[in-house]
């Protein structure tokens, strides 16, 4: 019996490293075959036009009980009468392949959303009331292909987020506004500085924004956004953005997208620099030392709380503007994406950095 049970355990261990190795070395052809819908996107109609006045529209707002953005952990609490207000766009959470839009009711989505206002969002409740919509995001599988219904459901999707910050504008008052996002809810902010922001009086008003986790040129997207890039920690006005990957780093499946698109500009964005902003140190293309960081969230296994790790992550702009972190991160097992990507984690890894970088560029932005 104990040598058949050892048996067993082989065979596991065995099945185990095989899928490790599948997932390592083919982990974007298999994400690609099980995570894009098979059918077309199905057109949406566009958001009522006060859909956003409604509290349920929101994962997070000032009034709403329950706010998960209110979240921190031990040591750090909210302002009692924040100063700025905050526009923040949720990542892709819907994993959904029956069809590329999601819900709004969506359970599983909302609840996930929900977890990632707690690990990033939360960074800048010491400076501003978080607003952070719901919105009928694109699947993650829009992401892996080059299909047109990808690009409708984006498009759907970038509806609902205009919609909501058109309300958020009203709402806010005459206060400093900080835009923050990631992933998807980083392209949609993208766009948003280009429509609504660029040449506009409400420019003026932008403390930062923080385009976190999705690549943006220097010279074929920046142009039209409507702000630089951040260069310094005590400037205000400006943009940033960063892309995490540990070293190896292999950002082939991010590049081999990027180059193959138009920059807001019109230009090709193939072989152009991207933005670098070290969330250590606040500049562009900088390197620091792991004693740098003020935090690092590491979450619990069911990532409903987490602790926060001091000295733990360095982090280097590199090459065309990908962020390293050092050959020794901490453990997040599954959710390390292919090529040493630590994307889902692009705030947590630096989240009291983030929240000392908006402190400090609303200091700069009200001098």
């Amino acid at each position: 019996m104990a040598r058949k049970f050892l048996y067993v355990v082989v065979i596991l261990i065995v099945l185990a490293l095989a899928a490790a190795f599948a997932y390592r070395f083919y982990g974007v052809q298999l994400m690609r075959q099980f995570m894009v819908p098979a059918g077309e996107a199905v057109a949406l109609p566009p958001a009522d036009a006060r859909a956003y006045a409604r509290p349920d529209m929101w994962i997070a707002r000032p009034d709403k009980p329950g706010n998960p953005a209110l979240w921190a952990p031990t040591g750090y609490t909210p302002a009692a009468k924040p100063e700025a207000a905050v526009f923040f766009v949720h990542p892709t959470s819907f994993l959904d392949t029956r069809t590329w839009n999601a819900p709004l009711d969506n359970a599983d989505a909302n609840n996930r959303a929900a977890l990632f206002l707690r690990g990033q969002a939360s960074a800048f409740n010491s400076v501003g009331a978080i607003w952070a919509p719901r919105y009928r995001q694109a699947t993650f599988g829009a992401f892996l292909t080059s299909k047109s219904s990808a690009q409708k459901a984006l498009d759907f999707a970038y509806r609902d987020v205009l919609a909501a910050f058109d309300q958020f504008v009203a709402e806010a008052g005459e206060r400093p506004i900080i835009l923050a996002g990631h992933s998807q809810g980083a392209l949609h902010l993208s766009r948003l500085l280009v429509n609504r922001i660029a040449g506009q009086p409400i420019a003026k008003r932008i403390v930062a924004a923080y385009v976190v986790g999705w690549p943006v040129s220097i010279s074929a997207d920046l142009p039209k956004m409507g702000l630089p890039a951040c260069a310094q920690a005590d400037q205000a006005g400006c943009i940033l953005s960063w892309q995490s990957f540990a070293d190896p780093a292999d950002p082939s499946l991010i590049v081999d997208t990027f180059d193959a698109t138009t920059g807001f500009t019109g230009q090709p964005r193939a072989g152009t620099p991207m933005i670098c902003t070290n969330p250590l140190t606040g500049k562009s293309g900088d390197s620091a030392p792991a004693e740098a960081n003020l935090g690092t969230l590491i979450p619990d296994m069911n990532f409903q709380s987490a602790q926060l790790v001091v000295g733990r992550v360095p982090a280097r702009c590199e090459g065309r503007g990908f962020l390293t972190i050092g050959q020794d991160p901490p453990e997040f097992g599954q959710y390390v994406l292919p090529g040493n990507n630590y994307h889902v984690f692009d705030y947590s890894l630096f989240w009291a950095n983030v929240r000392r970088d908006a402190e400090l560029r609303l200091t700069a932005f009200k001098k």
